[in-house]
Parts: C-alpha cells; sequence; structure tokens
C-alpha cells in the first residue's frame, strides 16, 4: 500500500480516513454525474419514462435539437407549414445569438421553444458555477428573442448532471429528453436509413427527436433528416397519431 509521508500515524488514529476523503468524493461525483444515467435509451424507456417524453399514446411529440441554423431550420420549419404541424425546437444560445431573427420567426410561426444549453458540450465536464452560467444565459437571451420564457430543457447528449437539475428547477425549466431518434450524424446516414430508424421506435406516446442544424454533425446529416420528415409524418397519419410539440403531449409535472 502507498501512504502519504507522515499519514501512518494519523491513519491509525483516525480510523484510516483516507478511505473516507475517497467515499466522500465518490459520492460527489455520483451526485454530479450520476443523473447522466438518463442518457442510455433503455435506462429511460424503463424506469424514466417521463423524463424520457412517454406522453399522450394518441400523440407523438415531435422536437428537433442544435438550431437555429440559417442554412437549414427554414427547411424544416417550411416543411412543417406545408404539413400543418407544429413541433418543439431545442435552441442553443450560441445559434440564437447568430440568428435571432430566425429564432424569433421560428416561435411566431407558432412552435414552441426550449433550451439546449448555451454550447453544445457535456455537462459532466462542467462544475455547477459552469452549469448554472450556461443555462442562465441560454434561457435569457431565448427568452428575450422570442418573447416566451421557455419552460423545457434538454441537455446536449441527453446526459443530465446534478448541478443542470438543481439549475433547471430555479429557472422553471423541466427537462425532457426523446425515446425515438433518428441518429442523423451517423456516418453515411440517409432519409431511408433515418425512416427507418425512427420507425423502430415510433409510437403513441412517444417523443421523437431529429436535428434543425448540422453544427455539431458531419455534413450531410440535416439533409437526411429533412428527407426523412415527411414520411415519418405520413407514417404517423397512417398509424391514426397526432403529431405535435411537446406542449401538447402531456409530460409536464
Amino acid at each position: 500500500m502507498n501512504i502519504l509521508p507522515g499519514a501512518t500515524g494519523l491513519a491509525a488514529g483516525r480510523g484510516h480516513w483516507p478511505a473516507w476523503l475517497a467515499i466522500a468524493a465518490a459520492g460527489l461525483a455520483v451526485a454530479h454525474a450520476g443523473p447522466g444515467i438518463t442518457g442510455l435509451g433503455p435506462a429511460r424507456k424503463l424506469v424514466f419514462r417521463r423524463l424520457g417524453g412517454q406522453g399522450d399514446p394518441g400523440h407523438v411529440a415531435l422536437t428537433f435539437d442544435d438550431g437555429p441554423d440559417p442554412e437549414s431550420t427554414p427547411e424544416f420549419v417550411r416543411a412543417l407549414a406545408e404539413a400543418d404541424v407544429r413541433a418543439t425546437f431545442f435552441m442553443l444560445g450560441s445559434m440564437v445569438a447568430k440568428a435571432p431573427g430566425l429564432a424569433a420567426q421560428i416561435a411566431a410561426a407558432g412552435h414552441e421553444v426550449g433550451v439546449h444549453g448555451f454550447d453544445h458540450r457535456y455537462l459532466t465536464v462542467r462544475g455547477p458555477r459552469a452549469t448554472r452560467s450556461d443555462l442562465t444565459r441560454a434561457t435569457d437571451l431565448i427568452a428575450d428573442v422570442t418573447g416566451r420564457r421557455p419552460t423545457l430543457f434538454r441537455p446536449p447528449y441527453g446526459v443530465l448532471t446534478g448541478p443542470a437539475l438543481v439549475t433547471a428547477r430555479e429557472l422553471g425549466l423541466t427537462p425532457v429528453l426523446w425515446g425515438s431518434w433518428g441518429r442523423e450524424w451517423t456516418p453515411g446516414a440517409t432519409p431511408a436509413s433515418v425512416l427507418q430508424t425512427l420507425v423502430s421506435d415510433l409510437d403513441g406516446g412517444v417523443t421523437v427527436l431529429l436535428h434543425d442544424s448540422g453544427c455539431t454533425s458531419p455534413p450531410g446529416s440535416w439533409q437526411a433528416g429533412l428527407g426523412a420528415l415527411p414520411p415519418l409524418l405520413d407514417e404517423c397519419e397512417r398509424r391514426g397519431l397526432r403529431v405535435g410539440p411537446l406542449a401538447e403531449h402531456g409530460v409536464r409535472a
């Protein structure tokens, strides 16, 4: 065993205190990153159904992450308008800062807006102060630009932390993940592959995730998602499932 110089007597007198420090450190780590288990699909489906966006069995919640992106988001908004469908857009503060007018247009078109953080980084690499700053900055900016105070939060990569949950509660944000996603960021993804991936988990009450921006994905990703959107809406109609934003999905506490 490796013992620090001078620690032998202390350990003998205090019951091996370094072990207790290790346990305490482990406890803090679990408190910080433990909620990240919700990023695992099976965990969401089996244990965290509400957090995973499971709602009205006759409804499918359609959500988009990573925008607003002037290159791609208008294409998604146009496709939704043609289908007379509204959705929830989880926006990155950094993208809103670059395209505030587009963010405002999305809200004005009747779509719901949510918070995806300011920068698209794993929350597990952020401390409590940085987490609070990131979420507060994004929430305030989205509210100022769209005229609507967001009430929904989706963490980058679907990974939550203790500080993120605390901050979300303080900001009045309800965390919502997803149950079906297109995985457009997979190398070689096509509209057909995205649709097949989505349909494999498509059911009444599910929350669907697509990306209206390729800012964090390989080239061609958003085009694959856009191409899968119309047939996805057709499939939902064929199954008799209504499609809309999370506001109509019944997942809030």
